[in-house]
């Protein structure tokens, strides 16, 4: 776990709505039209919901997988995100006992 890289990751208000987007993402979107979520979130409905253009949500998508706070799993052509639970409770558990 690299801590900083998750403190960079989280710093950026856009890539902490990605992570609460991917925590229940039935809130923010259809099952139907995602076809289930038990692969995750497909990227452009990720970017749908960011409302920015391709290529700034897959850097901030990419900062988040870099820092390990999200996983990716290609299924065809399409990416799939879903949030690294471990690793999360891994940081927050960090935070509790070194603060």
């Amino acid at each position: 776990m690299d801590i900083d890289l998750i403190f960079k990751a989280l710093a950026n208000p856009t890539r902490r709505q990605i992570l609460e987007w991917l925590k229940q993402p039935e809130q923010f979107l259809s099952a139907e039209e995602c076809g289930g979520f038990k692969r995750g979130v497909c990227a452009g409905h990720i970017e749908r919901l960011g409302k920015v253009s391709q290529s700034t949500m897959s850097n901030h998508l990419s900062v988040l997988q870099q820092a390990g706070l999200i996983q990716v799993e290609k299924y065809g052509q399409w990416s799939y995100f879903s949030r690294n639970e471990a690793l999360i409770q891994q940081y927050i558990d960090h935070l509790k006992h070194s603060l």
